[in-house]
């Protein structure tokens, strides 16, 4: 499993060699406390899993805490960014507020496809109320959210959309809708395709958001 780093023209070499340490200690990090647990898992074996000395890991990070929280927040950055990306790309070719919608439940099964451990270790934090990084947790699912609340908002604005949607609800149950059937797709029915999958939550989408038959 690889959580991708967003690199900037701007960036030097060695913000670029420490970008490229940070990447190793967040896959390490990802797959073992998806292993094993946030608890049983310590820095010398994040340290061993990454190939770096444990120095190093303090060195990035005052703690493992600390690395636990920032790779929630780059992991569920790089989700928003997605989701972003496909809303953005639709409204480039003309294409309604509906089919943004849809063009993110996609991104979104991609990103989970791509990165299921992290998704696993997101999803399972949520329900979590006594964690360090629940701030930051709740800041970053916020951005997350949000992007798909622009969405509906200006959906309802153009009239696409019923102006009774509620449409913070409707955007973390949409978000929701795609986790939860995700993991499960991965879980238990992992023969199915992703375009199978996008194609059920498409009608989904577009039976209870949009109104259409």
């Amino acid at each position: 499993m690889r959580i991708s780093a967003m690199e900037s023209s701007s960036t030097t070499a060695g913000g670029a060699r420490r970008q490229a340490t940070r990447q190793k200690l967040y896959e390490a990090a990802v797959t073992l406390i998806a292993e094993q647990g946030f608890s049983a898992t310590t820095v010398d074996e994040i340290a061993e899993r990454a190939g770096v000395a444990k120095g190093t890991v303090y060195y990035n990070f005052a703690s493992k805490t600390e690395l636990f929280e920032e790779l929630l927040r780059h992991g569920v950055g790089l989700l928003t960014a997605s989701l972003r990306e496909a809303a953005d790309g639709t409204e480039a070719r003309g294409g309604t507020r509906i089919e943004a919608l849809d063009a993110m439940i996609r991104a979104g099964l991609v990103f989970i496809h791509r990165y299921p451990a992290f998704t696993q270790l997101y999803v399972a934090e949520l329900w979590r109320t006594n964690r360090a990084w629940q701030g930051t947790l709740m800041v970053v699912r916020g951005q997350a959210v949000a992007v798909v609340e622009s969405v509906l908002r200006e959906g309802v604005e153009r009239g696409e959309l019923s102006a009774e949607i509620d449409v913070p609800l409707t955007a973390a149950a949409l978000v929701g809708m795609v986790l939860v059937a995700a993991l499960d797709w991965q879980a238990f029915q992992s023969e199915r395709s992703l375009d199978d999958v996008h194609s059920a939550l498409s009608l989904l989408l577009r039976g209870r958001v949009s109104g259409s038959r």
